[in-house]
């Protein structure tokens, strides 16, 4: 590992380990193998594009690898003799030289971000017809080239598609989405990869020893896996580690510095969850806020843990990674063979929902002591095989039902188990009518039936009418053309009138529809649906399957019953009220 700048080592300013150790040559660039490889390969066969892109997170090493090409362009060699671009570049001629200190006349660098108009782009524009004044080519390093606008994206165009020879861009962006289509087709791409924290850690390590600072393997680990994947961001960090270290990094000194919660602590925390013991969980979680750890990072160290023991769970040999402590592989494999595949996917669903509520929240720690909460309670929970087998083993004997219901029966019933509440209205339900045409008086045939006709009025978005001879009357006599019925007290005294009206609109015919108080009539229809779901609540109550299931769980309660393959909820069927209740 070499620092970048060799000649100015005796300058006494600091300079920062990302600046310091910025790679100059492309053997240098870490993780970016494929990268690397295509464009030497590119350089050897002398098949070099107008402009390139690169993309990728920030710090991965855009802006470094667009000035690693410049070189290779531009090299002249250690002697001066060199008239081609190549792949090694030697870092000492006036070209590298120039461009390594950011003052090369042909390698012009423009931030984006801050030069965002068309003017700018012409400003670039009116110099590409001038040939380089020193180099073999005049270079445009354009950063951040997504801020650009429309319009300068449209005036670069055409120069991208027909440059002069001697021109060549090199875009970089960390929003790829947002460069035009027109722009992409033009540019040879190059998508640089995050790079592993394998990777990284022995990279740390080097620069580590060349600045002569003693830093552990936890120490440079974590400092790795904050970087996510980011070599400047784990530099900075490395930085930061030495200097609050002292030169003797630790690994407890880092996650002082980052906020981190102890990875002990951690796997303390999720095995007193899943072990349903909410003293001792709520304890460790203060103890972690206490010593610096943010709520959001414990939440989020416990997710990780827990998409780790699941892996290991799925590949065991995933805990025989060297790499890893031992005393965390261990642990971690012994969690692993104790916690069944439902707990642990059920953990990561109500951890992952619980990161952002913590980080929503104006009160993170009291968020996470709630996802915690909830975590402990749904580890008291039996897993769907381990509830089977309990039942299977211990048959419950007959048992009343609890709770008030909503009808339906047998085996072959489906029902939502809640806790209490009064059962939802049963929802009108259209009887099926004769198919319909044109309501004209020679297509449309009367119902045969008090329901069919209830049926025909909701089939013509009668909604109003038919849910009130659902729920309001009382049948006394019906035959097409003809209703006799005794109306409930307080129904509009118009309803005869205004039925009469439409039925005779809508079927072209006459109808005779007489009120007749004297008579008591049939129960309304609503009151026949709601006596028949009460059998059907009666007669499941009495089934063997849902009497084990309110065993298993006593403060459930039967709050409807639908029979298979019968539809949920009717869209054409009018209510008194929303009940709210839904169906499992």
């Amino acid at each position: 590992m070499t620092a970048d700048n060799p000649e100015t080592t005796e300058d006494k300013a600091y300079r920062v380990l990302a600046r310091k150790y910025r790679p100059t040559r492309f053997e240098d660039l870490i993780g970016q193998e494929a990268l690397v490889r295509t464009l030497r390969n590119a350089i050897a066969a002398k098949r070099l594009a107008s402009a390139y892109i690169l993309t990728g997170v920030r710090g991965i090493g855009k802006t470094t690898t667009a000035r690693i090409i410049a070189r290779a362009f531009t090299c002249t060699g250690a002697d001066g003799t060199l008239t081609e671009p190549t792949a090694e570049p030697c870092g000492v001629c006036p070209n590298c030289r120039a461009i390594a200190e950011d003052r090369h006349v042909d390698v012009l660098e423009m931030d984006a971000a801050s030069r965002t108009g068309v003017n700018d782009i012409r400003e670039i524009l009116d110099g590409v017809r001038y040939r380089p004044t020193s180099a073999r080519a005049k270079i445009y390093i354009i950063d951040e080239v997504h801020m650009l606008s429309n319009a300068a994206f449209n005036a670069l165009l055409k120069t991208l598609e027909e440059p002069p020879e001697h021109v060549k861009f090199i875009f970089a962006t960390t929003e790829i989405r947002k460069v035009p289509v027109t722009v992409l087709s033009r540019c040879q791409r190059f998508d640089l990869r995050r790079v592993d924290v394998d990777v990284l850690v022995p990279h740390f390590a080097r620069i580590a020893a060349e600045e002569h600072a003693q830093v552990s393997d936890e120490a440079l680990r974590l400092i790795a896996r904050a970087a996510d994947g980011s070599v400047r961001d784990g530099m900075s960090l490395l930085d930061q580690a030495i200097a609050h270290g002292h030169g003797e990094v630790t690994g407890e000194q880092v996650r002082d510095m980052l906020g981190l919660a102890d990875r002990s602590l951690t796997f303390d925390l999720f095995e007193a969850a899943m072990k349903g013991e909410a003293a001792q969980a709520l304890d460790i979680l203060s103890r972690q806020y206490t010593m610096g750890a943010d709520p959001s990072t414990i939440v989020a160290d416990l997710l990780e843990l827990s998409h780790w023991l699941t892996r290991v769970r799925v590949v065991p040999a995933s805990a025989d990674d060297p790499t890893l402590p031992e005393a965390e592989r261990v642990r971690g494999k012994a969690m692993a063979e104790t916690l069944p595949m439902a707990v642990l996917t059920r953990a990561w669903q109500i951890l992952l929902k619980g990161l952002d509520e913590v980080r929503l929240a104006p009160n993170p720690l009291a968020a996470a002591e709630m996802v915690l909460i909830r975590l402990i309670f749904a580890a008291d929970l039996p897993t769907p095989a381990d509830a089977l087998k309990a039942l299977a083993a211990n048959p419950p004997g007959p048992r009343p039902p609890q709770g008030p219901g909503g009808g339906g029966g047998g085996g072959g019933a489906r029902m939502a188990m809640g806790g209490g509440g009064e059962a939802p209205q049963p929802q009108f339900v259209a009887a099926p009518a004769q198919p319909q045409g044109a309501p004209t008086a020679s297509a449309v045939i009367l119902p045969a039936s008090f329901e069919a006709l209830v049926g025909f009025l909701a089939e013509q978005r009668e909604a109003l009418l038919a849910a009130t001879l659902h729920q309001d009357v009382r049948l006394i006599a019906y035959e097409p053309g003809r209703l006799v019925f005794r109306p409930k007290p307080g129904m509009d005294r118009d309803f005869a009138l205004r039925l009469n009206q439409r039925l005779t609109a809508l079927t072209g015919r006459q109808w005779d529809i007489r009120p007749n108080a004297d008579e008591d009539g049939q129960p309304t229809l609503q009151e026949q649906a709601d006596e028949a779901e009460r059998r059907r609540e009666a007669e499941a109550a009495q089934n063997p399957v849902v009497q084990a299931v309110i065993a298993a769980f006593p403060d459930a309660a039967i709050t409807r019953v639908r029979l298979t393959g019968a539809p949920l909820a009717d869209a054409a069927a009018p209510t008194d009220a929303d009940t709210g209740e839904t169906e499992e």
